[in-house]
């Protein structure tokens, strides 16, 4: 018996056993009409791009199964998060609502208690559920986490290849194998293998891949040794189609996330690309052993599957890198979907749909009718082609996290056409673009005597919105977390990235 099959027999086994926590009492939810309870798994990356997909047109990036959700099933073409950073995303995807109602609003704080995630309402109808990979909201436990039978799981970002702290599988300490790509797909194929005909299930697969530090599979390393990346026009700080920046983005170039000092380190932002497509195609292969996991127990067709990134990442736009801005390779993320019986091959979304309508849409793929609580909106009716009146407009936001002070407070409004963009805390500019004739957001139009009274509309509309939905007080903590530049007490960085990035900081760059 080889390892790989020792270990897959491991997790069958594991996968069988009894699920030992209580079904929830209270979280019933009214049926709609005969629906019949539908099988749905969600898979979630991590800083996946909206652009990062070959069938896109990706001048080398292979993606065939992401490829072959979209030629069979449905691209939403259009899907943001409503902040785009990993907590505040991952607890709107949980609870569909906005971070300023669950109060999850950076990578350092925990859900409040008596916070209820959408698969609870799912366990309460009788669904199987698992979680397995990236929880991230409160790193310091990788403690089960309310909603799920099944729990695989670790503390914080994790790590790519086995590390010290390991995996949490059910309330117990197990060691990480191998690569955690590969290693969460076996737990995640294990589990869809044990699942009884008569019962319907929901899985979340929730990936540590794409996040950075990139690190590829063995197998997938230099795969794109040779590929040619293009930079990005507005990674020129001298770009000729810049009007109006405002201060703190062209301050932020020269810092952690911008391209000049990119983690206060010698990092080439192509090589970084690179190592994230290579880091992509692990995810991939997994999205593509899910389905055959499914269509080998014939359940595929009539099993609703969800793939979509957490948040974006740039690499130079606007002279940055990372995410939680407020721009479009930064909020944007790929989003598919796979059900035959729910909708035609090949369908392409067009309306904006955000990480806060993912609860009421498998809520309602499971027959139940969302409660009234949740801020997003189911989309299949969308997907199938119905018309449905959507939404005008969406609201984003994003809150300072003190362990990365480089991007403001940002309060943002997106339609169809036009961006608008406040900073709150500083003085600065705010910023408007129109996405049609400037896709790439360089000419803030804040000033254009033309543009005035869309700009009026879209504050008005932007403050509208945060009073309808609750968001007119800004949720602050304590101090968690610590500043990039400084080590915990233990002696290791108190930033998000590992030792391994930290070190690449050239000599007598200051770094205590």
């Amino acid at each position: 018996m080889t390892a790989r099959t020792a270990l897959s027999t491991l997790l069958l086994m594991l996968a069988l056993a009894p699920a030992s926590r209580a079904r929830p009492d209270g979280l019933d939810l009214p049926r709609i009409g005969n629906a019949r309870p539908r099988n749905v798994v969600f898979i979630l990356s991590d800083d996946h791009r909206f652009d990062a997909m070959g069938f896109l047109g990706h001048p080398f990036l292979k993606t065939p199964n992401m490829d072959r959700m979209a030629r069979e099933g449905v691209h939403l073409k259009n899907a943001f998060v409503t902040t785009s950073l990993c907590s505040p995303s991952r607890a709107s995807i949980l609870t569909g609502r906005y971070a300023h109602n669950h109060k999850v609003v950076d990578n350092n704080n925990p859900v409040p208690p008596g916070t209820v995630f959408f698969p609870q309402y799912l366990q309460a109808a009788g669904y199987d559920t698992a979680f397995i990979g990236k929880w991230h909201m409160g790193g310091d436990s990788d403690a089960p986490r309310p909603g799920f039978d099944r729990w695989v799981s670790f503390r914080g970002q994790g790590t790519y290849l086995p590390g010290r702290n390991g995996l949490n599988v059910d309330g117990t300490p197990v060691p990480q194998k191998g690569y955690i790509t590969d290693e969460l797909t076996d737990y995640a194929v294990a589990w869809l293998e044990a699942r009884p005909d008569d019962t319907p299930f929901f899985l979340y697969l929730s990936h540590k891949g794409v996040h950075a530090e990139f690190e590829p599979a063995d197998r997938h390393k230099g795969t794109y040794d040779h590929a040619e990346f293009t930079p990005p026009a507005t990674m020129d700080p001298d770009f000729e189609g810049f009007q109006d920046r405002p201060l703190w983005a062209q301050n932020q170039r020269n810092s952690w996330h911008g391209v000049e000092f990119p983690y206060h380190s010698t990092l080439d932002v192509a090589e970084f690309y690179k190592d994230y497509c290579e880091t992509l195609l692990g995810v991939d292969e997994s999205i593509g052993r899910v389905l055959d996991t499914l269509q080998s127990k014939g359940v595929l067709d009539d099993t609703l599957v969800i793939y979509m990134g957490d948040n974006g990442f740039g690499f130079g736009e606007h002279g940055l890198i990372d995410k939680r801005v407020a721009y479009e390779w930064s909020m944007r993320v790929p989003m598919l979907m796979r059900c035959p019986d729910l909708f035609a091959p090949g369908t392409t979304v067009e309306q904006v749909v955000a990480n806060i309508d993912i609860a009421p849409t498998i809520l309602e793929a499971a027959g139940l009718a969302a409660p009234e609580h949740m801020d997003g909106r189911s989309f299949l009716q969308l997907a199938a082609g119905e018309e449905v009146q959507w939404r005008d407009a969406l609201l984003y936001e994003y809150y300072w996290e003190r362990n990365f002070p480089h991007t403001p407070t940002l309060f943002a409004l997106r339609t169809d056409r036009y961006k608008f963009v406040r900073p709150h805390g500083l003085w600065d500019l705010d910023e408007l673009y129109d996405l049609q004739a400037d896709p790439m957001e360089a000419r803030n139009l804040v000033f254009s005597p033309e543009h005035q009274e869309i700009l009026q509309q879209l504050k008005r509309r932007l403050f509208e919105m945060l009073t309808e939905t609750g968001g007119m007080t800004i949720p602050l903590y304590p101090d968690r977390g610590g500043s990039q530049n400084l080590r915990n007490a233990d002696g290791s960085p108190a930033a998000e990235f590992p030792d391994s990035l930290l070190r690449r900081v050239p000599p007598n760059q200051g770094r205590p």
